[in-house]
């Protein structure tokens, strides 16, 4: 049993406080703790690390899908002195290689892998309760905590360093935005080797001693299901997923009263899509803007106050956004420019990639490769990734004006617009459109007509296509490389 001179996860700057008491902390659908037992087990899992000669500096590769085990390995890591790297339990032997390869990582908690050669624990081995009083782990802010990989759109993913400050600057501003209290129950669906899932729906709760519900993955019907039965007060979702909860058939019975609030990020949502689900969930979605590289957001629309419609609202408190030309220049109020945010979510850079560091981070100032515009209030809209631009004869489009104009068209649930190579003019815009079930008989030609009510004539595509899902990278963002890469094939 947990020895009581033992020093409690208290010490961690984000534990809350709960800490140590029996009130309920975290369950899925096998089994709950309360805070003493996640504590316990953690503390259980800290000394096996120990007892294998792993400690402070090294790091662990975590391959769980979302579990409690999951949960208790990074904390227990993190007690340890130990930094996680958390793995998509779906990526095959070559791509957890790279990843584990690439941030030296001693031990995979998960499952064996070919031609991986590494010390494996499976999370069934792993040890629940410590033998003996464990030391204080002594949690330095700027120990490495977290190893987050990009999902490798612009080349091999490169792992961002968070340390524990940047985590608990994310987590204390999401508790203090969102107002969460120990009243509070996080339902937990996205998955947790993305800084989303751990932030918002994890560590944030944490810091209030709220209690959260994690669902290994998302599926409407068990996640309706989920919510009549657990009660949750929030959820923090993609636009992908309020885009599957936007089509449930008009009969479908739910109960979502328990629900104060939700959370949309990670990608574009389109006002149409999000206004749709507040009037059929009666919630309040707070969409909200930020990257892997600023430890999750540094921007959102205010639970109480103004929401503007198309935007992603203010600066958190405690970080600071700008929006500059190529020379690094504040651009005036209301014109595009590059965002650049600054606070103490930055991350410490990119493991072993010093340029591609001193690229992203410029005076303190991280560079996010995102077009936005900022009000007369500070509210911030994002216009588009400068790569996706589409330049086509000389003049430049946004795919999300596209995307954006398509949305108002009542049969459209998503799109995805993207650049093809054109001899004469560059690029040209075309895209894939999802319509909702109902949409029997709406056609190509009908959604192009409807772009040209509102579009210039450079800016309607020259193709669509309608098909049953847009593709998406493992943390469900659109996967436009993989759209490109598909009509570069075509070409």
């Amino acid at each position: 049993m947990l020895s009581t001179s033992a020093p409690r996860m208290a010490q961690l700057p984000w534990n809350g406080p709960a800490a140590g008491t029996d009130a309920p902390a975290v369950r899925d659908v096998h089994r709950a703790l309360s805070y003493r037992g996640l504590e316990q087990e953690a503390a259980g899992f800290a000394e096996q690390l120990r007892s294998l000669g792993i400690g402070t500096g090294d790091v662990i590769g975590v391959m769980l899908p979302n579990s409690i085990e999951l949960l208790v390995a990074i904390l227990g890591a993190w007690r340890a002195g130990v930094a996680v790297t958390p793995i998509n339990p779906t990526f095959t032997a070559r791509e957890a290689g790279y990843q584990l390869s690439d941030s030296g990582a001693r031990l995979i908690v998960g499952p064996a892998l070919e031609g991986i050669d590494l010390p494996r624990l499976s999370p069934d081995s792993l040890q629940r309760e410590p033998r003996d009083a464990v030391p204080d782990p002594r949690i330095e802010p700027s120990r490495l905590a977290l190893l987050v990989y990009t999902s490798g759109s612009t080349g091999r993913p490169k792992g961002v360093m968070l340390d524990h400050a940047n985590l608990e600057a994310m987590a204390t501003q999401m508790a203090s935005h969102f107002r969460l209290t120990a009243a509070d129950h996080a339902l937990l669906v996205l998955p947790l080797f993305h800084v989303n899932s751990i932030c918002v729906s994890f560590l944030a709760p944490l810091t209030v001693g709220a209690q959260v519900t994690v669902l290994e993955r998302f599926a409407p019907a068990s996640f309706i299901d989920a919510v009549a039965r657990y009660r949750p007060t929030y959820f923090s979702a993609v636009p992908a997923i309020f885009a599957h909860l936007s089509v449930l058939p008009p009969d479908a019975a739910f109960d979502t009263s328990s629900l104060r609030f939700a959370v949309c990020g990670a990608a574009p949502a389109s006002p149409e899509l999000l206004a749709r689900c507040e009037e059929r969930f009666t919630i309040v979605i707070a969409e909200g803007y930020g990257l892997t590289e600023a430890t999750c957001a540094s921007a959102c629309n205010p639970m109480e106050g103004p929401r503007k419609p198309g935007s992603v609202g203010p600066a958190l408190p405690g970080q600071r956004i700008r929006v500059v030309d190529a020379e690094g220049r504040d651009v005036p109020v209301g014109e595009r420019g590059e965002i650049v945010i600054a606070g103490p979510t930055v991350m410490r850079g990119y493991l072993g990639k010093l340029d591609a560091t001193a690229e992203t981070i410029r005076d303190g100032w991280l560079h996010t490769g995102d077009v936005g515009i900022l009000d007369a209030d500070g509210y911030l809209s994002i216009v588009d990734r400068i790569k996706d631009m589409i330049i086509r004869g000389g003049e430049n489009i946004y795919p999300k004006e596209i995307e954006a104009f398509l949305a108002t068209h009542p049969a459209v649930v998503e799109s995805a617009v993207v650049g093809r190579p054109d001899p004469v003019l560059g690029e040209v815009p075309v895209g894939q459109v999802v319509l909702t079930p109902d949409a029997a008989g709406i056609t190509v030609d009908d959604l192009l007509a409807h772009c040209a009510t509102g579009l210039t004539k450079i800016k309607v595509p020259v193709a669509l296509e309608i098909v049953d899902a847009l593709p998406r990278n493992p943390v469900g963002k659109v996967d436009k490389p993989a759209l490109r890469r598909a009509l570069l094939a075509q070409v």
